[in-house]
């Protein structure tokens, strides 16, 4: 088995390390998070190059330039202080997505 740690340290502080179709898993300063696409719906038609475009204007701060996708890690660790909020493109509706249900409000 080779040994990767000889290749060096990851040089980027934020990295996609998976994209399955269940979600998308980030690497950021060696802790994974995982991105399921029921609670993270904008990742789960993008195209690859879309969602490997990921960048850390800040620390603590996620963004996907060409998603228009921005993410605070503390919205990671604590998923349930941060209810999610999406604009439905088709009817301009608000969806606010929560672990329990969707509702939507105009």
């Amino acid at each position: 088995m080779e040994n990767f740690e000889k290749h060096g340290k990851i040089s980027s502080r934020c990295e996609i390390a998976n994209i399955s179709p269940f979600g998308v898993w980030v690497l950021i300063k060696a802790k994974e998070y995982f991105l399921d696409h029921k609670r993270y719906p904008w990742f789960k038609d993008a195209c690859v190059a879309d969602v490997l475009d990921v960048e850390s204007p800040r620390p603590g701060h996620l963004r996907w330039p060409a998603l228009d996708v921005d993410l605070h890690i503390d919205s990671l660790e604590n998923p349930e202080r941060y209810p999610l909020l999406a604009v439905n493109a088709m009817n301009n509706k608000r969806v606010v997505r929560t672990r329990k249900k969707t509702r939507s409000t105009r």
